[in-house]
């Protein structure tokens, strides 16, 4: 985080707290937000069109996503994350890349999703849940919660930011460019 422009932190914040996609988090718009006063709540109902599984979903915020969609207001009126005003088109971009290197982790923007997952495991969230929060095909699974389902979901999401201060960066496979293969990534503590 230490490497990175501002913007880029919000960007990572977020994906860490609420396990969107990098194509949701840069698509996400201001009319997809939808207030839950009797929860008082927040939370980003993705349409099917922009989602992997074609299907609609719903992205809780906890605590620190809400802080960080508070902190977006007013400075676009149709998407939430820009740079310079502009919509943003990808998120491992040079800012990215750059940070990443001087951080010395050679992570993808994907393996922030993967930590999400993780961080929930390690607060306790069933596998079912996790599965759902973080969008997987589910038959089973519908997106038009009762307040009561939408309270747990919440609760759930919210059990990450009270987690020890280090956490585990989950990463994918890093590709060995001198053997052409493929191997995998320690994972690296963050504090």
């Amino acid at each position: 985080m230490e490497q990175c422009p501002d913007h880029l932190k919000q960007l990572i914040l977020f994906a860490l707290h609420t396990g969107a996609r990098a194509g949701e988090i840069t698509a996400l718009r201001w009319d997809w937000l939808v207030v839950v006063p009797e929860l008082d709540a927040e939370v980003f109902v993705l349409p099917p069109t922009i989602t992997k599984n074609g299907e609609e979903r719903i992205i809780p915020l906890n605590s620190v996503a809400r802080r960080i969609v508070g902190e977006r207001r007013g400075t676009s009126p149709d998407v939430v994350f820009t740079w310079k005003g502009n919509p943003l088109s990808r998120l491992s971009n040079s800012a990215w890349k750059k940070a990443t290197r001087r951080a010395d982790l050679p992570i993808r923007f994907h393996d922030l999703r993967h930590t999400f997952g993780h961080r929930l495991r390690a607060a306790g969230v069933s596998n079912e849940d996790r599965k759902t929060l973080l969008g997987h095909t589910n038959g089973e699974i519908t997106t038009h919660y009762s307040a009561a389902e939408l309270e747990a979901t919440l609760k759930q999401v919210e059990s990450i930011t009270t987690l020890a201060a280090s956490t585990v960066l989950r990463t994918g496979w890093a590709r060995d460019r001198q053997n052409r293969g493929k191997l995998p990534r320690e994972n690296a503590v963050l504090h």
